[in-house]
């Protein structure tokens, strides 16, 4: 990864700082190492072609201070070395977000042993644990997206536009996204569920977190042994300053006093979560959720900057631009709620929380993708949730509108029509009526969008449908058409044509294929004189692919002559499953007439 100039300053040190470095990154991530399991289950190791791996932003590489505390008071021990200089504290929601990704990870994952401080390590050298979007929400929302670049080449990896905007605004490039800044493409792949909401959120901090672990973790890496910690961290990002950056800060605060600050910057506004004063917790997240169980949502995005602090979108990660807060005694359980959400640290000022923004995005529930075959119902009902720029349900009056697109389908909603308008209910979920599959095999696709003046604003969600081809029926039956023996005389022809029909129980079944084989009398060797068909040149065949059976299950077979041989002989019917049906054939001389 290139750094630029105005990073590589802050990656030296005075000779204490890195001496004490060098020494903190050749131990281990976490205490004693369990045995190694390289084999273990989960999502295979993102590929070298990964763009994750490769240059898509600046981040934010200056390393934790490691300078002497103030001299002890006498009688008391000796000075000692603070090894994050004050500054390992981390935002509530965020910190309770690595916590929550590290216990489901230890479910998930139980062989990958990644500790919370790895994905906070990751999440500060990203976007100061949010802080580049001015803050986050309690639900873990950034209160502005977070976007780093656009990635066009050059000084950073060229992406051509994966998600059609839908994550960074941008239909063109893409740029990372969010509080551990995922390259849209790679969310597709790790993103995951963290919080149980339903969603894939990369702009929301548990969704993220827990979506970094997944990543980490994949290839069944062990974060215990080094070298697959290494490997983990330069496959987010394939520089060495950044695995230094991340590893020290991991580090840090698995060694320093790490307390809780506010969620916001100060005077930043408040999107729905406010900033909490200590005593109380975030929403708790579920701690059971599948990662990639569900499909993402959001549009917003990630920095990844040139040292701007006041948490806007595009170039910018600071080093410390959330941390003003003083240390606060070790405390690691989530802020509480403030008497007023609308000023930091409680204030009781009299604000009033920002009222709720038309829609801004749609989320997809559920799988992107859904199957059925022809002639049946598609057994899930599409369904997306419309959301304000706050992350809370869109207003009343909110419309989505559920399309089939596509010429070449003929699916159809349940009243027979293309479209259908849906209003949400009241937690922002608007589900589309069940959708027909229609007779026809194929593709296409059903888009939600939202209705009205500013609809066009909002990335659309869609759905990829198939429609398999229904099973063809298989016969089960052959029986004659008519009765009554069939006989000829030599050198002539049977005169009662012969038809057979084939039938599934007592339906008839079409497209049948059927092969006619005429045997000697025992049924079972082949008959080398008597009847026989005749090919285009008028030759002999005494075996003959027949056409399909029509829509009425039924095929005739063509004129079945005889030579000069007279006997009994043996007509085998048999379709491509190797059901059959026999049937007696004499040649014998005409009675002479009296």
């Amino acid at each position: 990864m290139k750094i630029l100039p105005t990073r590589a300053a802050s990656v030296s040190r005075q000779g204490l700082c890195t001496a004490l470095l060098v020494a903190s990154l050749t131990t281990a991530a976490v205490g004693a190492s369990p045995p190694h399991n390289a084999g273990g289950t989960g999502d295979p190791s993102p590929g070298a072609d990964d763009p994750q791996r490769h240059p898509h932003g600046v981040p934010n590489l200056s390393l934790p201070d490691l300078r002497p505390k103030r001299p002890a008071p006498t009688g008391s021990p000796g000075s000692t070395v603070d090894p994050t200089g004050g500054k390992a504290d981390i935002p509530a929601t965020a910190l309770a977000a690595y916590k929550n990704a590290e216990s489901l990870a230890a479910k998930l994952y139980p062989t990958c042993h990644i500790p919370w401080q790895l994905i906070a390590g990751i999440g500060k050298v990203e976007s100061d644990h949010g802080m580049m979007g001015g803050g986050l929400n309690t639900d873990g929302s950034t209160l502005r997206p977070i976007l780093g670049p656009r990635l066009t080449g050059g000084q950073f990896e060229l992406v051509k536009d994966t998600d059609g905007g839908r994550w960074d605004g941008d239909k063109e490039y893409d740029r990372a996204v969010g509080p551990t800044q995922f390259i849209p493409s790679t969310w597709e792949g790790f993103g995951a569920d963290g919080n149980g909401d339903g969603v894939k959120d990369p702009n929301n901090v548990f969704d993220a977190t827990a979506g970094t672990a997944r990543y980490l973790c994949s290839g069944g890496k062990d974060l215990s042994d080094k070298g697959d910690l290494d490997k983990a961290i330069l496959s987010y990002n394939n520089s060495r300053e950044y695995v230094n950056a991340v590893t020290a800060w991991m580090h840090a605060y698995q060694s320093g006093d790490v307390g809780s600050t506010p969620d916001t910057l100060p005077g930043a506004p408040t999107g729905g979560g406010g900033t909490p004063t200590p005593g109380s917790s975030t929403p708790a997240p579920s701690t059971s959720p599948t990662p990639g169980s569900h499909e993402p949502s959001h549009t917003g995005g990630n920095s990844g900057g040139s040292g701007n602090s006041g948490g806007t979108s595009g170039s910018g990660n600071t080093g410390n631009s959330g941390n003003s807060g003083k240390p606060s005694g070790g405390k690691t359980t989530p802020p509480s709620k403030p008497d007023n959400p609308g000023k930091p640290g409680g204030d009781h000022g009299g604000d009033k929380p920002a009222p709720s923004a038309p829609v801004s995005r749609l989320d997809r529930i559920g799988d992107q993708k859904l199957e059925a075959t022809a002639g049946e119902t598609f057994d899930r009902q599409l369904r997306v949730r419309a959301l304000d720029s706050a992350g809370k349900p869109a207003p009343a009056g909110t419309r989505v509108r559920f399309e089939v697109i596509g010429l070449d389908t003929a699916a159809r909603f349940a009243d027979g029509t293309r479209t259908a308008v849906v209003t949400p209910g009241k937690d922002g979920t608007a589900t589309a009526p069940k959708l027909l599959a229609g007779d026809k095999p194929g593709t296409f696709t059903v888009r939600a969008s939202v209705e009205g003046r500013d609809g066009s604003k909002i990335a659309p969600v869609d759905f990829a449908a198939t429609v398999k081809a229904a099973p063809a029926p298989h016969a089960d039956t052959l029986v004659r058409v008519g009765d009554g023996d069939l006989k000829a005389a030599p050198q002539g022809r049977f005169t009662d044509k012969i038809q057979i029909k084939a039938t599934d129980g007592d339906k008839p079944v079409a497209d049948t294929a059927l092969t006619a084989t005429l045997l000697a009398a025992d049924g079972k060797t082949a008959a080398v004189d008597g009847p026989f068909f005749k090919d285009k040149d008028g030759k002999p065949l005494r075996t003959l692919a027949l056409p399909r059976t029509g829509k009425d299950g039924v095929v005739t077979l063509p004129d079945l002559f005889t030579d000069a041989k007279t006997g009994s002989y043996t007509l085998r019917l048999t379709t491509e499953d190797g059901v059959t049906l026999t049937l007696k054939l004499t040649v014998e001389q005409a009675a002479p007439q009296k």
